[in-house]
């Protein structure tokens, strides 16, 4: 039996590695939906030591993984392996405070609000501090069901080829 979601590595959830792995863990799950968790320290990903934070646009990457977190827990629960994942862009981006604080826990919140068959999805984020919504924003993603199709497709695209 494996342990509870809080207590597993996020790592097994997500098709990052480190460094890049910027959320910490799960809080709760629930269909369609996921709470993670990220703890800033003066060693996080993206901590700019002149202002004392991490840019609030690291944000939008904060919930682009919790997403992944999510897709990773439904993989793994129907016996799938972690797929990778790409953020296509967000709308009604609010940023309400500039930084992330070293020594504060901030909570992402992901609610997914559409999927297509194809794999296209959007999802209503926010991050949360203590309680206090100070981001959110609708992020629209996608996860192909063959990634290194879609890869060698794309790459053929881009150098004028036939989609």
């Amino acid at each position: 039996m494996k342990a509870p979601l809080r207590q597993r590595n996020i790592a097994d959830f997500l098709a990052h590695r480190p460094p890049m792995i910027l959320i910490d863990h799960i809080e709760q799950h629930s269909d369609n939906y996921l709470l993670t968790c990220v703890a800033i320290t003066r060693d996080s990903p993206f901590f700019d030591s002149a202002r004392g934070w991490v840019p609030n646009y690291v944000g939008i990457e904060y919930m682009a993984q919790s997403i992944a977190a999510l897709a990773g827990v439904e993989a793994e629960r129907r016996g799938d392996a972690v797929q990778l994942g790409f953020l296509l862009g967000s709308r009604k981006l609010q940023l309400q405070q500039p930084g992330f604080l070293p020594g504060q826990q901030y909570h992402v919140a992901v609610q997914r609000l559409y999927q297509e068959d194809s794999g296209l999805a959007v999802f209503d984020c926010e991050i949360l501090h203590q309680g206090t919504r100070i981001a959110s924003a609708h992020v629209n993603v996608f996860q192909p069901r063959d990634v290194a199709a879609y890869m060698a497709d794309s790459h053929g695209s881009s150098q004028g080829e036939p989609a």
